[in-house]
C-alpha cells in the first residue's frame, strides 16, 4: 500500500490550485463578467434558510463589526491560509448570521419568489441547494444598503476559515504596500443568514469511563452537585434550558440542575459550561475537554440512538445537551466572550463547490 500524501505538504495544495485552473478552462468553473450577489436558500426536513452570497472586508473583520464566539486553533488557519494563498482564491465562504431585517428579507424573499433560480438541486443527504443570481444592480444596491446599517454580522460557522482569509488578506497588503483597498484581497466570501432562520442543534457528550467510581457512586455524586436524578423508561431527550439527558448502563436519566447551582454570567449559565463545571470537572476529572482523550463530542443531528451505540462500543456514559440558542451565542459575541469548546452544531452545511471568489 503506497504511503499516505501528508494532506498539508505544499504540493496538495498546489494540486488544488491546478484543479481550478483545469476546471475553468473546462467549463465546470464559470466566472461572472461582474461583480455579484447571490440568493441562496438551503432546505433541510422542511425548514428553509435563506441567505446572501457575496463578500465582507477585512477591516469589517479586524473592526469586529464581525463578530466571533470561538477560539481558533494555529494549526488549523495554517492549513487555511496556505489553501488560499497557494489557490489564490476562497475557495468556500464563511457562514455568518445577522440580527433579522424585515426590510432585507421583503427584498430577498420577492426576488426569489419572482425569478428562476439558476441551480436547484438536492444532494444525496437530502438537502436542497437553490442559487438565484441576483443580476438587477438596483436591487444590489438596495440590499448593500441595507446592510450598512446592520449594525453586526456574526460567525456562525467558519471562524477558521474567516481568520485564514484576513490574514492572507494582510499577508497581500504587505505585498502590495501601494493597495487602494478595493483590491479582491481586501475581502472574503461569505453566506449571510438572518439569525430567525437558523438553528442550533444539540452537542453531545459521551464519556470513556466514571474516573474510579461505580454507577451509583457516580449518581450519588451527580445528586450531592445539586441535580435532580430521575430514571426514565423511554429515550430523553432534555425539553428545556439547564435539564439533561444522561445515558447509563443501558438506562436513561433525567437530570435537572438546581437554581442554586446556576451561574448568573452569561457564559456559565449555558448549558454545557453547567455540565462541564459541576460534573465533568469536579466528578470526572475532564479538566480541559479540549485535549482530554476520555471525552468525545456528537453532533445532534446523528440522535440519541448514536449515545447509545457509542456507549455499548467504546464509551460507557452519554450526556444529551440541550442546544444553545441563537440568542444565547450573538448576547456572547456582542459581549467579546469566547463560547465553551463544543456548544453549537449547525445543520444543514453550506454546500461546497458553489462558490468561489479569486484574490
Amino acid at each position: 500500500m503506497p504511503e499516505q500524501e501528508n494532506p498539508y505538504d505544499m504540493s496538495v495544495y498546489k494540486r488544488a490550485k491546478e484543479n481550478i485552473r483545469r476546471n475553468l478552462e473546462d467549463g465546470v468553473f464559470l466566472r461572472e463578467e461582474k461583480p455579484m450577489l447571490y440568493i441562496y436558500r438551503q432546505v433541510m426536513d422542511g425548514r428553509a434558510q435563506t441567505g446572501i452570497v457575496g463578500c465582507v472586508s477585512v477591516d469589517e473583520y479586524l473592526n469586529n463589526d464581525i463578530k466571533k464566539h470561538e477560539f481558533t486553533r494555529v494549526e488549523k488557519e495554517i492549513d487555511r491560509i496556505n489553501h488560499f494563498d497557494v489557490c489564490n482564491a476562497n475557495t468556500e465562504p464563511v457562514f455568518l448570521t445577522y440580527r433579522d431585517d424585515l426590510r432585507i428579507r421583503t427584498i430577498v424573499e420577492g426576488y426569489a419568489g419572482s425569478n428562476e433560480p439558476v441551480y436547484d438541486i438536492e444532494t444525496e443527504d437530502g438537502v436542497s441547494h437553490t442559487l438565484w443570481c441576483l443580476s438587477d444592480d438596483e436591487v444590489v444596491q438596495a440590499v448593500e444598503s441595507l446592510f450598512k446599517e446592520v449594525p453586526a454580522l456574526y460567525i456562525a460557522d467558519g471562524h477558521h476559515r474567516s481568520a485564514s482569509a484576513c490574514k492572507v488578506g494582510l499577508k497581500r497588503r504587505e505585498e502590495h504596500p501601494d493597495y487602494k483597498g478595493d483590491e479582491e484581497f481586501n475581502f472574503f466570501m461569505a453566506v449571510v443568514f438572518p439569525d430567525s432562520d437558523l438553528k442550533i442543534f444539540d452537542y453531545n457528550r459521551v464519556i470513556k469511563d466514571l474516573n474510579g467510581l461505580d454507577s451509583s457512586q457516580f449518581i450519588a455524586a451527580v445528586e450531592q452537585a445539586g441535580f435532580t436524578v430521575e430514571e426514565k423508561n423511554e429515550k430523553y431527550r432534555p425539553e428545556g434550558k439547564h435539564i439533561f439527558g444522561m445515558y447509563l448502563d443501558g438506562k436513561w436519566y433525567k437530570l435537572t440542575a438546581g437554581e442554586s447551582i446556576i451561574p448568573h454570567d452569561i457564559i456559565g449559565a449555558l448549558d454545557v459550561s453547567v455540565l462541564q463545571d459541576r460534573v465533568l470537572a469536579p466528578i470526572l476529572n475532564i479538566q480541559d475537554p479540549r485535549t482530554d482523550k476520555r471525552i468525545d463530542f456528537v453532533g445532534g443531528i446523528r440522535g440519541l440512538d448514536e449515545l447509545e451505540k457509542r456507549c455499548k462500543n467504546d464509551m460507557i456514559l452519554a450526556f444529551a445537551v440541550h442546544p444553545v440558542s441563537l440568542e444565547e451565542l450573538l448576547n456572547v459575541a456582542d459581549a467579546n466572550e469566547v463560547m465553551p469548546p463544543k456548544s453549537t452544531w449547525f445543520e444543514p452545511k453550506l454546500g461546497s463547490g458553489l462558490f468561489m471568489h479569486e484574490l
